[in-house]
């Protein structure tokens, strides 16, 4: 890119994701998301997540639907030693598989979203520019970032799909 675009050029407000507190359950989580994300099953691309903050508004990471699934996601549906596709494990597991909605996984939903959460890790600061950011994002397998003021302040996230939009720009120009 020939004029460099910088994080804070393309970065989002924490207000626009919802927030919860690390205590909350995933069933907690669960209606935040519901409640917070209106049409978020109506072909709207995430990445849906959860902002997770503890009692002095520190982030320490966030929660995405996947990571709620998989926190709903039942002993059985661990992978199967022996087998060597998932479609394999999966009829492996034809009597007790329609059971995912059941106790079991009602018991699973009052586990804390601590327990599954993503641990805010990277950071990156506002006049930083977008390929830096990229390259976190690529090389830790990220699609939110929060963005840090002087190594403290939480001031933004930038996502993969902003990042994206900015590099294509210029990919893309004559």
């Amino acid at each position: 890119m020939q004029c460099e675009k910088r994080v804070e050029d393309v970065m989002n407000s924490i207000f626009d994701y919802p927030h919860i507190p690390y205590w909350f359950s995933i069933r907690q989580a669960m209606r935040t998301v519901r409640v917070s994300l209106p049409g978020y099953s109506k072909k709207n691309f995430g990445p849906f997540s959860v902002l997770v903050f503890d009692e002095k508004y520190n982030l320490l990471g966030t929660l995405s639907l996947q990571d709620i699934m998989k926190g709903l996601e039942p002993r059985f549906f661990k992978p199967v030693k022996g087998f060597h596709s998932p479609e394999e494990d999966f009829s492996s597991l034809s009597v007790i598989r329609d059971s995912l909605f059941s106790k079991q996984s009602k018991e699973l939903a009052e586990k804390q979203v601590s327990e599954i959460m993503a641990p805010a890790k990277y950071f990156i600061e506002p006049d930083d520019p977008l390929t830096k950011a990229a390259y976190f994002m690529l090389k830790n397998n990220l699609v939110l970032l929060p963005v840090l003021e002087n190594k403290r302040k939480l001031v933004g996230l930038v996502r993969m799909v902003e990042i994206f939009d900015a590099i294509s720009d210029e990919v893309l120009k004559k």
